[in-house]
């Protein structure tokens, strides 16, 4: 029987916060959305104030006002660098480890003789090298596993204390006990809307799913949902795999921090989303067919002219050179843009994608191709160790009015030599 582990950071991206600003420690910590809009992330102390997911500032103000909550922005490339930390120290601890979101991954305990000291250990090393605090999940499935992390998090058990629970460690009587206290929206993959028709057929508790017949489950839901009920009883139905596979598509989009209307900010904003675009596409090693360009208003403010539109440009060679693909963006803002309307937000999206080791050539395309390929990597190289946009495309003359708000936001300490944390004497 296979042995699973899933580890995941602390209310990871207010406790990446916390490592290069220790005075955020013991009290309330809120990370907002982009533009500073909505909750994204809460320390415990905010928590227990009842603060929900999604809560938007404004309706927060005396809140935070009444209990010092700091409020934060998000700072996403402070948190994917001590994500890319994080997961190289938990990747010591096992030869296979599959890397499921910024703050979560799954290592295969097969064999280990005292799983549970290779846990402790590994969230004393992670802390003491990284900072950030884990909690460690460990079951013959992922399905369970991801359920004891859930466990060791909010200490259902008291074998869980100290942040990391073993499932299989438990009796059969224990499990039971265990697993009918806990609400079967814990399950992974079972969403509101799941669990409120499970309920609808008695079905209330992890332990009430997991005895559930699964060939009526798959009548009833799927064959994911009779998957699901095979995991929670122990057999392993997902595989546990070292490489995330390719995406089939890539968008990056964003909400303007101030509405806009001038054709060139909005070409300049589209130049660094479809540059953020070109690099993840060459980072799985993919190329694209067509670009689909969008641009909008925003529909909440009534008083205003309405515009949602999109747009594909259809490339004549499947390509991953930035300059290809912000023309072809270009192109299609060209064919969106009308003056008059004051623009919210705007994305591009890189569909078809195929493997760039597969990609044939066109006899009659006469644009740069091993060239190309060398300058793109070059300039993925000097972002990647000098700093985001140390090199960048676009239109550098247009004042970017249209970049996130982000009033509250921490320095970059890991990656921008300007902002690298200093020792006071």
């Amino acid at each position: 029987m296979p042995t699973l582990a899933l580890i995941d950071g602390n209310n990871f991206y207010c406790s990446c916060e916390r490592v290069f600003n220790p005075a955020l420690n013991g009290v309330p910590v809120i990370v907002l959305s982009n533009n500073d809009g909505c909750v994204v992330a809460r320390s415990n102390e905010v928590k227990d104030l009842g603060v929900k997911m999604g809560t938007p500032l404004f309706q927060m103000v005396d809140l935070v006002r009444r209990h010092g909550i700091r409020v934060l922005s998000s700072n996403y490339t402070l948190y994917g660098d001590l994500s890319r930390r994080m997961m190289a120290v938990i990747g010591q601890f096992s030869p296979l480890q599959e890397i499921y979101s910024i703050d979560e991954c799954f290592l295969d305990f097969t064999g280990i003789a005292d799983v549970r000291a290779r846990a402790l250990a590994l969230r004393r090393r992670v802390q003491q090298w990284v900072g950030i605090p884990v909690c460690v999940g460990i079951g013959p499935s992922k399905t369970l596993a991801k359920l004891a992390n859930h466990i060791a998090k909010k200490g259902l058990h008291p074998t869980a204390a100290d942040g990391v629970f073993d499932y299989a460690a438990l009796s059969s009587s224990e499990q039971d006990a265990l697993l009918g206290r806990i609400s079967v929206s814990e399950v992974w993959g079972i969403g509101p809307r799941h669990a409120l028709s499970l309920q609808g057929y008695g079905i209330a508790t992890v332990k009430d799913l997991r005895d559930a017949d699964p060939r009526l489950m798959r009548r009833r839901y799927s064959v994911v949902m009779e998957r699901t009920v095979a995991e929670l009883r122990g057999i392993a139905c997902l595989e546990l795999g070292e490489v995330a596979s390719a995406k089939q598509q890539i968008m990056v989009s964003r909400s303007f921090g101030m509405l806009i209307e001038r054709y060139a900010e909005l070409r300049e904003a589209l130049a660094s989303y479809m540059t953020r675009a070109a690099e993840k596409l060459r980072a799985q090693r993919s190329v694209t067919s067509a670009v689909l360009v969008f641009i909008r208003t925003n529909p909440f403010r009534e008083g205003d002219p309405q515009r949602h539109v999109s747009t594909t440009v259809t490339l004549a060679c499947p390509s991953d050179d930035t300059r290809i693909l912000l023309q072809a963006a270009t192109a299609g803002l060209r064919q969106l843009y009308r003056p008059g309307y004051r623009y919210q937000k705007a994305g591009v999206l890189l569909l078809d994608l195929t493997s760039a080791l597969t990609i044939q050539a066109d006899l009659f395309d006469d644009r740069p191709g091993e060239r190309g390929q060398r300058l793109m990597q070059t300039v993925d190289r000097l972002n990647r160790h000098m700093g985001r946009d140390t090199v960048r495309f676009g239109a550098p003359n247009v004042r970017q009015r249209w970049t996130l708000r982000a009033a509250h936001k921490s320095r970059c300490y890991t990656t921008r030599w300007d902002e690298l944390p200093s020792a006071r004497t």
